[in-house]
């Protein structure tokens, strides 16, 4: 999972306000519901000292609708200079709460992003194809936008002064012209907006047409939904929503596998990967993490953070209580980053050195260098301290360890 839609937070010092909200809408209360939860948080907010502006802002916020179906959550992040981050979470969050602190709480938002995925719906028939954004679920969401071919002799409607033949040989060429045009429109919108994977739907020929056309990488990325149509022809919307909503199960698993399966394969040959904070901390300074990996139990004590914090425990483990309360380095860079403020002076980086919950610290390199994001489930993969990371290269100055390899640190290994 990509987490550069954590980006607008860095460099920016706090503190902040991290709102956990249900935004399901109730059919017959509509946006109430979700102005009534706003309250209840906003309430708390003032009580730990949120600033009035920070607090409009997020009101102007929270009014603006998601337009999503169905049950969803919501975070958003603010600080002095207004809303940083406003997302839609897959699912209600497991705590609705709001934190004024000086660092953002992350890892729930987080957890829920990655099951999120960048998905493009494309309906075609013989004339051409609608296009549009999925849901987590496989519902539609946002506007959709229609692509017409060029050729519109499309029927094979017989004539008393055409021969039968000839029209159905035009009418199959409009066809497979129209299906190229589609394609090429599709390799356009991958190579504009780079979805994760695209889904095709509508008139069965026309879909068997379109992937001959589509060009290997878009090819690659591509999976067939039945269900669906163009214009409301032919559709089936339950039976759609369920089959696209499993093939982006099947999508979601598959991510995940291939990195875990790197991480595995990199940690037994002690090249490639690394675990324990330590390790990942080191790789992260240099920029060289491709995926940081943490183990789903981090992202549980996560959620029981924050619902201490918003049961009124404001002490400092309700929001860096993670990775046993451990603390890291960072300095004005994104990539100053160290397990004590001596690694950083010893850089030379002597201004802006600041300690932040472990959590925190390595998201902030991991967003800073554009690395992935994965969660691991408990017995998935063998871990040091709940984190790990692939590598994008392995040098001398990468170390040389393996999980199993690390018997002297066996109290911090997390087995997931």
């Amino acid at each position: 999972m990509t987490i550069e839609w954590l980006k607008p937070l860095v460099g920016h010092p706090g503190p902040f306000a991290t709102v956990y909200l249900d935004a399901t809408r109730a059919a017959e209360a509509g946006d109430r519901d979700v102005a009534n939860r706003w309250r209840s948080v906003r309430r708390i907010l003032t009580k730990q000292g949120a600033p009035d502006g920070v607090l409009r802002d997020l009101d102007d916020a929270v009014d603006r609708p998601t337009w999503v179906p169905g049950p969803h959550g919501r975070v958003l992040i603010a600080d002095a200079d207004g809303v940083l981050v406003d997302r839609v979470l897959r699912e209600p969050p497991a705590v609705m709460a709001g934190v004024w602190h000086q660092v953002p709480s992350l890892l729930q938002a987080a957890r829920s992003a990655d099951q999120a995925v960048d998905a493009l719906c494309v309906a075609v028939d013989r004339q051409g194809a609608d296009f549009c954004a999925l849901d987590g679920e496989g519902n539609p969401v946002g506007e959709v936008e229609t692509f017409e071919g060029s050729h519109d002799e499309v029927s094979k409607t017989s004539s008393t002064r055409t021969k039968r033949a000839t029209i159905e040989s035009r009418a199959e060429d409009s066809w497979r012209r129209n299906a190229e045009a589609v394609a090429g429109e599709i390799g356009r919108r991958v190579a504009s907006g780079q979805p994760e994977i695209v889904l095709l739907t509508g008139d069965v020929r026309a879909v068997n047409l379109v992937r001959g056309a589509l060009g290997q990488e878009v090819a690659r990325i591509s999976v067939e939904v039945p269900g669906g149509g163009r214009g409301g022809s032919g559709v089936h919307p339950g039976a759609f929503a369920a089959a696209a909503a499993d093939a982006l199960d099947s999508f979601r698993e598959r991510r995940r596998e291939r990195v875990l399966a790197e991480l595995r394969e990199g940690l037994g040959r002690e090249a490639g990967a690394v675990t324990s904070v330590d390790d990942v901390v080191e790789m992260l300074s240099r920029g060289q993490v491709k995926h940081l990996v943490l183990s789903e139990q981090l992202a549980d004590d996560a959620a029981r953070a924050l619902r201490s914090w918003s049961d009124g425990e404001t002490n400092g483990s309700a929001t860096g209580g993670l990775l046993n309360g451990r603390n890291l380095w960072i300095g004005p860079e994104p990539l100053h980053i160290g397990v004590a403020r001596a690694q950083l002076v010893d850089l030379g980086v002597t201004e802006g050195l600041e300690e932040l919950p472990a959590a925190s610290a390595l998201l902030r390199a991991a967003v800073a260098q554009d690395a992935g994001l994965v969660f691991a489930p408990e017995g998935s993969v063998d871990l040091m301290d709940g984190v790990g990371a692939t590598l994008r290269w392995h040098d001398d100055g990468t170390p040389h360890e393996s999980a199993d390899s690390m018997s002297g640190d066996s109290g911090r290994r997390s087995s997931l």
